[in-house]
C-alpha cells in the first residue's frame, strides 16, 4: 500500500538510521563541551526542532533545562523569506547567566536565527550557542555562527523528520527531498 507521502517524495536524502548516528554524534559532543555546566539550556524552534530537540536530548549527559520559542519568518511559501522575523511564543524560562543552546530543525538564510541570536544575546547569557540538524549555506544570506552541525544540504525543498510540507509528514523518520512538480 502506497504511503500518502510517496506522492511529495523525489528521494530520501537522509535516511533514519544516518540521522539518529549523527544526532547520537551530537550529543556526545555537546556532553563533551559542556561537562562542567550546570546551567544548560536548549532551546528549541518549534516546530520544525521537536524531533530533533527530543533525540538530541537523550544522547546529551549533563544535565539541562528545555524551553521552546516559535518564531515566523515565511510567507505563503517555505522558499519565500522575507526577512521579516515575528515571535508567536516566547521563553518561559530565564536566560540570564545560563548556557544557552539553540536547537534549530534547518538554517537557510539566516534571518530567523541571527534575529533570534540578536534576541537572545540581549538577555544576557553566560554563553549562547547554536546546534541546527541542517545547513542551507547556498541560500544563506545573513553570516550565522553554528557550533554544531548534523548535516550541510545542497538547496533543496526538504520535509520529514520535523520539517513540514504545508504543515504534514512532520512525523516520517527520514528527510525527504520534494518533487518540485508534486507542489
Amino acid at each position: 500500500m502506497a504511503q500518502p507521502y510517496e506522492k511529495y517524495l523525489k528521494e530520501i536524502l537522509i535516511d533514519a538510521d544516518t540521522l539518529q548516528h549523527r544526532i547520537a554524534e551530537l550529543g556526545q559532543e555537546i556532553s563533551q563541551d559542556y561537562a562542567d555546566c550546570e546551567n544548560l539550556l536548549l532551546i528549541c524552534v518549534l516546530k520544525g526542532g521537536v524531533m530533533f530537540l527530543t533525540d538530541l536530548m537523550r544522547h546529551i549527559s549533563v544535565p539541562h533545562e528545555i524551553d521552546f520559542m516559535a518564531l515566523s519568518s515565511y510567507g505563503k511559501g517555505a522558499r519565500d523569506s522575507s526577512g521579516m522575523v515575528r515571535v508567536d511564543m516566547d521563553l518561559t524560562a530565564e536566560v540570564g547567566g545560563k548556557h544557552v543552546l539553540i536547537v534549530e530543525d534547518i538554517i537557510d538564510s539566516g534571518h530567523t536565527l541571527s534575529f533570534l541570536m540578536r534576541m537572545l544575546s540581549a538577555r544576557t547569557p553566560a554563553s549562547l550557542k547554536l546546534c541546527t540538524l541542517l545547513n542551507k549555506s547556498s541560500r544563506r544570506i545573513t553570516p550565522i555562527p553554528i557550533e554544531y552541525m548534523g548535516f550541510e544540504i545542497e538547496d533543496k525543498f526538504v520535509f520529514g523528520y520535523g520539517l513540514d510540507l504545508d504543515e504534514k509528514f512532520r512525523n516520517l523518520p527520514f528527510i525527504g527531498v520534494v518533487k518540485p512538480e508534486s507542489i
